[in-house]
């Protein structure tokens, strides 16, 4: 959203697009195997594995971190407030597993004794868990809340990537964490406690969302909505607001990861593995297409093309001189790893037409039409959005690309929620895999299941993935 606008323009442009319908792409085809996506051998993991070795580039970490732990205790909140079956049943599995979780570990004794033998109600449970009287989980962001127990340490998934990304065959890597400015002072802490258990120096680096990326919100009349203060109301504008701060990032490779799409170090290799190969591929890719630019002809666009899947066969078809084969090819780079969709059709990777051009593009859900042909093309989905990208935006200058000439304004969303039990509205910014990187040249690979283990409720951290001996 343009920054030249007065308040006043700014306001009555969003209420416009708030009021508008939802922008809808015109999706073709969902992205398969052989069909937009990679597939790689072993030999292939093998291969690019290898040659990120031999480069060793510089790299950075990009990890959004601002969310808030909270929602992974929501089912607690809600028995509390408002039992029912549903959430009594996540009550008692929670209790009943309590030892399991790292966060157990970290609680007085005395209080430990009182929860194994019942001697505290689940409500006192609850509020000694999440409150700021007692751990204050319910206060802190994800990134701080303890995930895995790698003996004889209890770990959090900040520090869980600092080392697992510590780990990956490069020159030099660094770690960018997106967070609440207010907790900086705590994760600085938390590395010094890691940088004091591993006697290693880790780099380690912050910013927060630009706040003056926030939407307006308004109400059903289309007034602005007002805060206690008399203010308008504004509301994050989701993580599309990141790529200012991606921009700043100066690497040759740009990893970026969910802060809550961690593994358990023992059940990590398959992970890092993946990372060391999705980096290869992309100095793979760079390097041929460098050689592309060197003496641009059709013929090894499509060479190039058959290898990796980077693009239509209307994006090459339109091609009339070198000028547009360069223009084609000078842009970012993203390689993203997909995991199969098992039996949740929704957001993912799909062929999109737009101006009459078919393009590889990330969408949402809310972006796909409610017509019988586009819910076939949703439903026929077969993998999820991206769970780790690796990305390339340095320029043969060695200056980075201005990344919004490659988003699309046009492909932001409209949210509706409920503030202090009125309607509101507003619109997120296009998203940062979605239409913030809508011209970047990609390429979707087949990453295993094993690689995705996100934590959107504290259960999740019973499964497979987060436990050290399965």
């Amino acid at each position: 959203m343009s920054t030249n606008l007065s308040i006043e323009e700014l306001i009555e442009k969003q209420r416009q697009l708030v009021f508008a319908p939802n922008p809808k792409l015109n999706i073709v085809a969902p992205c398969t195997i052989g069909n937009g996506i990679l597939k790689l051998s072993e030999s292939e993991v093998e291969l690019y594995n290898q040659i990120f070795k031999n480069h060793k580039k510089h790299i950075c970490f990009f990890i959004p971190a601002s969310g808030s732990g909270s929602r992974m205790f929501e089912f607690l909140y809600d028995f509390i407030e408002s039992p029912d079956e549903n959430n009594r049943a996540q009550v008692e599995r929670f209790i009943n597993k309590i030892e399991s979780f790292a966060f157990f570990r970290q609680l007085p004794r005395d209080k430990q004794i009182e929860i194994l033998e019942f001697k505290i109600s689940i409500q006192e449970i609850v509020q000694f868990l999440l409150n700021n009287n007692g751990m204050g989980y319910g206060e802190l962001p994800k990134g701080l809340i303890p995930f895995h127990v790698v003996e004889p340490f209890v770990l959090n998934p900040f520090q869980e990537h600092i080392i697992q990304g510590s780990l990956l065959n490069s020159s030099e890597t660094t770690f960018h964490f997106t967070i609440q400015a207010q907790f900086t002072e705590k994760f600085n802490s938390v590395v010094e406690q890691l940088q004091g258990t591993t006697g290693k120096q880790f780099q380690v680096s912050y910013s927060e969302q630009n706040k003056e990326t926030d939407s307006f919100a308004f109400e059903d009349d289309g007034s602005v909505a007002i805060n206690n203060d008399g203010a308008p109301l504004r509301r994050p504008a989701g993580h599309g607001a990141l790529l200012e701060n991606l921009q700043s990032i100066e690497s040759d490779l740009v990893f970026v990861k969910n802060i809550d799409n961690i593994q358990h170090y023992n059940q990590s290799f398959k992970s890092r593995q993946l990372w060391n190969a999705l980096g290869g591929l992309i100095l793979e890719v760079k390097k041929e297409l460098e050689e592309l630019k060197k003496a641009p002809n059709l013929l090894l666009l499509n060479q190039i093309n058959q290898k990796f899947d980077i693009f239509s066969k209307q994006e090459i078809e339109n091609l009339t001189n070198e000028e547009s084969i360069i223009k084609l090819i000078n842009r970012p780079i993203r390689v993203c790893g997909m995991v199969r969709n098992e039996g949740q059709p929704g957001g993912g990777p799909f062929l999109v037409e737009e101006n009459g051009v078919v393009k590889k593009q990330i969408v949402e859900k809310a972006q796909i039409g409610s017509s019988q042909d586009q819910y076939n093309h949703m439903i026929k989905s077969t993998h999820f959005n991206p769970v780790m990208m690796v990305l390339s935006y340095r320029q043969d200058n060695g200056e980075n690309y201005n990344l919004k000439d490659f988003s699309d304004e046009s492909k932001y969303f409209i949210v509706q929620k409920k503030q202090q039990g009125k309607n509101i509205r507003f619109m997120e910014l296009p998203g940062l895999w979605n239409g913030a990187m809508s011209s970047w040249l990609t390429i979707f690979v087949e990453v295993p299941n094993e690689t995705f283990s996100p934590v959107k409720t504290v259960l999740d951290l019973l499964n497979p993935a987060h436990n050290p001996t399965e």
